[in-house]
This record gives structure tokens, C-alpha cells and sequence, in this order.
């Protein structure tokens, strides 16, 4: 069973930055590739980032690329989201996610999810 604790989100205005952190425990073949995924009020849970623990593969949501960025650090079974250059839209609770598969990038290919953690950007 693999658990995900997200931590890091809070409030920020608009131009700022926030670093998420996802701790991964009991990683075994069933967190294989990590992703963000965001969900806002009234709307559909919308991938963000994705990225192997090796690093060579990852991927991002359109509305991000550019701004945001993933990483892992498997010695600390965590992966990280930097924010960069927040705007009111990034608003949403983001939640961590673990895949079996070597890549994903929707909802139903992740099996594993964390509580969620709030962003909230300022205008």
C-alpha cells in the first residue's frame, strides 16, 4: 500500500512561488510514476506535472509548462512541484498521485492519491 502526504500549499499572490512536497511511503512497484494533478471548485481534477523517480521522463499539463516544475528525490521518497509565477487560475487544492505504470497522465491511471493540499493565488 502506498501512502501520499502532500505539504506546502497556502496562500500566495499572484506573481509568487510555493514549493509542494509529496512524501511517498511504501514505494514499491506501485508508485512507479508520480504526478500533480489540481482540482478547482466546479471543475475537473486536471493533471499538472508528471515524472518518473529516475527523472527521464516527465511531462506537463499545458496550462504550466513553463511555470511549474517537477522533481523527485527518491533518497527522500518525495517529489516536488516549484511553482513559479502563480496566477489566480492555478487556484485549486493540488493532490499527489502514484501510477503503476512507467507513464501516465490521467485520473484512472493513478491508483494512489494524497489528501490534497490548498492553493490559493491573490489577485
Amino acid at each position: 500500500q502506498v501512502q501520499l502526504v502532500e505539504s506546502g500549499g497556502g496562500l500566495v499572490q499572484a506573481g509568487g512561488s510555493l514549493r509542494l512536497s509529496c512524501l511517498v511511503s511504501g514505494r514499491t512497484s506501485s508508485s512507479r510514476f508520480m504526478g500533480w494533478f489540481r482540482q478547482a471548485p466546479g471543475k475537473e481534477r486536471e493533471f499538472v506535472a508528471g515524472i518518473s523517480w529516475n527523472g527521464f521522463v516527465l511531462y506537463y499539463g499545458d496550462s504550466v509548462r513553463g511555470r511549474f516544475a517537477i522533481s523527485p528525490d527518491a533518497a527522500r521518497n518525495t517529489v516536488y512541484l516549484q511553482m513559479n509565477n502563480l496566477k489566480p487560475e492555478d487556484t485549486a487544492v493540488y493532490y499527489c498521485a502514484a501510477s503503476t505504470a512507467a507513464i501516465a497522465r490521467t485520473v484512472g491511471e493513478f491508483g494512489s492519491w494524497g489528501q490534497g493540499t490548498p492553493v490559493n493565488v491573490s489577485s
